[in-house]
């Protein structure tokens, strides 16, 4: 024991030397796991994200059958897709969708976007026949909410009375010339589906409506969302007559 002690003693740099190198090793297979780690994770997210985008350009195809189609799609990033349309009638000019996905791939801002509960969307944008002389934007809100220290019993003793009011339209003008009550009844006529807001502008795209994505996975949902599209624009296009 005194002799092998005594090499320790005689030899500290080379002890410390062996420690180095461990400790070199270790933090180097460290790094080397994590970035294997986080690139297996943006290869597998990048590909379920694609997967998304495609299953989403098909409920788009389906939803548009005999009435328009894709002509060409690509990927701004990796959680952004964006597709052309045409319509051979004069519905719309120079459509477009642009579905946003969450950002999977990127560890740190998908923990992001869960903290903010972004939802994902798909906001589809076009130009009508004729520019619109207003600008509008329609915006969707839902408010919840609960009585506290109130018991289960009282709750359910207590009678809510349950208004439905109309859309409320505030305005920066001073005199009220436009009516987009027809716009306006053509959201309230697609209240089953979950389109969070709505634009009209006069330069391009000067009509814009996003929608939740999971609200089109389902093929009746989706084609009565295109078909709600129409039903905005044309009231749009009978406002401007």
């Amino acid at each position: 024991m005194e002799t092998i002690a005594s090499c320790f003693l005689r030899n500290p740099g080379r002890t410390m030397s062996i420690r180095g190198k461990r400790v070199g090793r270790l933090l180097l297979i460290d790094v080397v796991s994590s970035i294997a780690v986080l690139a297996l994770w943006y290869v597998v997210f990048s590909h379920y994200n694609r997967k998304k985008g495609a299953a989403a350009l098909r409920w788009v195809q389906n939803a548009c059958a005999g009435k328009g189609r894709i002509l060409e799609s690509h990927w701004m990033g990796n959680s952004r897709l964006q597709a052309r349309l045409h319509f051979p009638s004069r519905w719309f000019e120079n459509a477009r969708v642009t579905v946003r996905f969450r950002p999977r791939p990127l560890p740190v801002q998908w923990l992001m976007s869960c903290w903010h509960r972004q939802k994902e969307t798909l906001t589809f944008e076009a130009d009508l026949d004729g520019s619109p002389s207003f600008r509008l934007e329609v915006v969707r809100h839902r408010w919840c909410a609960h009585n506290r220290g109130i018991s289960s019993r009282k709750r359910d003793d207590r009678e809510w009375d349950v208004y439905e009011p109309g859309p409320v339209i505030l305005t920066t003008r001073t005199h009220w010339k436009q009516d987009p009550s027809a716009e306006l009844n053509a959201l309230m006529s697609a209240r089953r589906q979950d389109i969070l807001q709505v634009h009209f502008r006069p330069e391009s795209p000067q009509f814009s409506a996003t929608v939740r994505l999971e609200a089109l996975s389902d093929p009746s949902a989706a084609a009565e969302f295109v078909s709600a599209l129409r039903e905005i624009a044309a009231g749009a296009s009978t406002h401007r007559q």
